[in-house]
């Protein structure tokens, strides 16, 4: 091409500009087409995706983290394959559980040793089986990083905890259900061929997930000791229940969170009685939070939460038996760990109190674990995971490799 149209000479820079134009287009009309494929195997997965949360007779035989079923997904992320899974592991008391969640695998060859896995835990998004991520109209939207973490040749795996998605026991803010689902999806993302996982685990989770990866972190050497953590990271993590609950006494987000939680341990420990605790409004209104998904119903929860504001529980259960309790056992930082921990906290978070995260950082630290704490001064509890990302990928580069 001589560079000339209608007999005028091109000027370089022009030429360079018209260039980089035309492939910026084509890079951007590419991606496009990519995401587009994306969303309609996304829309056609819809139609059966109820039948696949189904369990069979047998599902709860097997040792934990073993598959019950594996479906491969349309709309997987660009260059990568991905699946939902139905997998076995265990609740707090030992028994037998059934959890779902997603696993994506970047299509480029795995490393010698294998790929790393990377276990994500999810942030509150409800109690409700309908609630689970996986189940979505898109999959992986929420977990936060994906991209970075497929680049660098991670499988991800991401939870959706007992009681979401599936049937079980509720497990919201139990930490050892929390952290079981975590190390077993691990195990059940290790035993799909197209894997090639080794043993090598990173834990990565924002608020309530940042609770379930400390558990899990916690639990690893007994319930998973094949499984080496090479790193943990939480963003805002729930760790303190006990300091939440005293944060959000008499405000929206104790009221919406209590629902929750207060419902999970009354489901799960037999000496924690929900007439105990809330007053009857409380006890009247509930059942209709805990059916409702938090992003997508923000509005209704507010509506129907705000006139408890005040009069939700009976006492203070930061200082009331056995709910005193119960904070304080599901709750992180009882236990050290060898792997590293990466913690970010945003400082206008209004949610998880950054003073409070502060001091756990501190009590981690005394117990012989190696902490990088890195704040956000403007990061909310809803922003912080994401604005938190590149000094995450920076601090996995350097002690994951």
């Amino acid at each position: 091409m001589n560079g000339r149209r209608g007999g005028h000479r091109l000027k370089p820079g022009y030429r360079w500009a018209t260039v980089f134009a035309a492939a910026v287009l084509a890079v951007t009309s590419g991606l496009v087409a990519v995401e587009a494929l994306r969303i309609a195997g996304d829309a056609l997965e819809r139609p059966g995706v109820d039948a696949f949360y189904e369990q069979p007779a047998d599902a709860a035989i097997g040792d934990p983290g073993s598959l019950v079923k594996i479906d491969q997904l349309l709309g997987a992320p660009l260059a990568a394959r991905a699946w939902r899974i139905m997998y076995r592991t265990t609740d707090v008391h030992g028994d037998p559980a059934v959890a779902t969640g997603v696993l994506v695998v970047p299509l480029a060859p795995a490393p010698p040793g294998g790929r790393i896995v990377l276990s994500w835990g999810h942030p509150t998004t409800g109690a409700a089986r309908q609630c689970a991520p996986s189940y979505g109209f898109d999959p992986f939207l929420g977990i936060e990083g994906l991209r970075q973490l497929l680049d660098r040749g991670y499988a991800v795996v991401a939870t959706d905890y007992i009681g979401m998605g599936t049937d079980g026991p509720d497990s919201y803010l139990v930490g050892v259900s929390g952290g079981n689902a975590v190390l077993d999806a691990v195990r059940a993302a290790r035993s799909v061929p197209e894997t090639r996982a080794g043993d090598r685990v990173v834990l990565w989770g924002h608020s309530q997930g940042g609770a379930a990866v400390l558990f899990a972190a916690e639990q690893a050497p007994s319930y998973a000791p094949e499984l080496q953590i090479d790193a943990v990271a939480a963003a805002a993590p729930a760790a303190s229940l006990p300091n939440l609950m005293s944060a959000h006494l008499d405000d929206i987000s104790g009221v919406t969170i209590g629902s929750y939680a207060f419902t999970a341990f009354a489901s799960v420990y037999p000496d924690a009685d929900l007439d105990d605790i809330l007053t009857p409004a409380a006890l009247e209104i509930v059942p209709r939070m805990n059916e409702l998904c938090l992003l997508s119903n923000i509005a209704e929860l507010h509506r129907i939460g705000e006139p408890l504001v005040g009069d939700f529980t009976l006492s203070d259960p930061t200082t009331t038996p056995p709910w005193s309790e119960l904070l304080a056992e599901n709750s992180a930082g009882s236990t050290a760990f060898e792997a590293p921990l990466f913690i970010a906290q945003g400082l206008e978070d209004e949610l998880v109190v950054p003073e409070d995260t502060a001091d756990f950082v501190q009590h981690e630290a005394r117990l012989g674990i190696r902490v990088t704490y890195e704040t956000i001064p403007f990061a909310t509890h809803g922003t912080v995971a994401y604005l938190a990302l590149p000094g995450l990928m920076q601090w996995l580069d350097r002690v994951v490799g």
